[in-house]
């Protein structure tokens, strides 16, 4: 087989593995979007704190403790011990449930029934808030998230396909922690999807996601079920942020990561679940190719930073609703 056409199918495959980490921050939007209609523009500073939390546990730091010493002239450096990376994301997830219990009472049970241009800019000032917060409480520093998890390239898979081409194909390089992304976005989605269509909880979010009212007036309740998605949502956000922290370190620029999603939400549609994954898979790999065949070639490069743009834009024009939303039809 020829070695460029070699290339371009392992773009291709590190394409998909990047568009799973795309569909994990999406798979947050659309959680929240399903069932109350808000668009959460603080899904990306989420994911950013969740990781930020997860490595102040480990490390054994102690909150606020640059403002503790700021103001009392103290020398607080941490709690002297190390938390094993379970415990440390079991904790974590303690506090993602807390912060979605107090979105819920400090800021969506005052917005009940207002418009969407009003919990939009809600939650576009919660982002703001979070990555102040987070700053305050963990440090602005660079820190480097380690949960055990396998980094840099598979050399089995290399050993074994690099017989598919000559002397200049060494095989394919496939990152072992796109690996478990992909892994652990296909176990997301399985319980998610499970969670929603077997489960009296996952029943009763379906019903807010089609009527608020109807779901009212046969006694769910919606603050409940608030909270009960903003949680998830934040769980996903610290799967999210511990794949993308490990990769790259967990660092402010992590919440920008919410800008990639946006692409795939309007590929995949809004309220669709197999569409976040679906839209992340073609936006990962259409960027690979595209740099790959055309851009690298032909335009000098960098145009993974806005092929997904222009790709989500020609979908706004000819099928708005993306791949997996519901076509809205309006009777006058």
């Amino acid at each position: 087989m020829p070695d460029q056409v070699l290339f371009a199918m392992e773009a291709a495959i590190n394409g998909l593995m990047a568009g799973v980490l795309y569909a994990l921050v999406a798979l947050g939007f659309v959680l929240i979007f399903k069932s109350s209609g808000i668009f959460n523009y603080a899904q990306g500073v989420f994911a950013l704190f969740a990781a930020l939390t997860l490595v102040g546990i480990m490390e054994g730091q102690v909150p606020f403790q640059h403002l503790i010493n700021a103001i009392f002239g103290t020398e607080l450096h941490g709690f002297g011990w190390e938390t094993p990376a379970i415990l440390a994301v079991v904790l974590t997830v303690g506090v993602m449930v807390v912060l979605a219990i107090a979105v819920e009472r400090l800021i969506l049970r005052h917005l009940v029934n207002q418009p969407d241009i009003i919990l939009f800019m809600a939650t576009i000032g919660l982002a703001y808030f979070m990555e102040g917060f987070g700053d305050l409480m963990w440090g602005a520093d660079i820190k480097k998230l380690d949960v055990g998890l396998p980094q840099g390239g598979s050399f089995w898979i290399e050993e074994n396909t690099a017989w598919l081409g000559g002397d200049g194909f060494y095989g394919f390089f496939i990152d072992r922690l796109d690996i478990v992304a992909t892994i652990a976005a296909a176990i997301l989605v399985i319980g998610l999807t499970a969670f929603s269509q077997f489960t009296k909880q996952g029943r009763a979010l379906r019903a807010v996601a089609d009527d608020h009212q109807a779901a009212l007036s046969v006694g769910i309740s919606l603050r409940f079920i608030w909270v009960l998605v903003w949680s998830i949502a934040g769980i996903v956000a610290l799967v999210a942020g511990i794949m993308w922290g490990s990769k790259s370190g967990v660092q402010f620029s992590l919440s920008l990561i919410a800008l990639k999603a946006l692409p795939v939400l309007m590929l995949g549609g809004f309220t669709s679940i197999p569409g976040a994954i679906v839209g992340g898979l073609i936006i990962g790999m259409g960027e690979k190719l595209f740099e790959f065949l055309i851009g690298a070639p032909f335009l000098g490069g960098a145009t993974e930073n806005w092929f997904a743009y222009v790709l989500a834009l020609l979908f706004l024009v000819f099928r708005p609703q993306g791949l997996f939303g519901d076509k809205i039809i309006e009777r006058v």
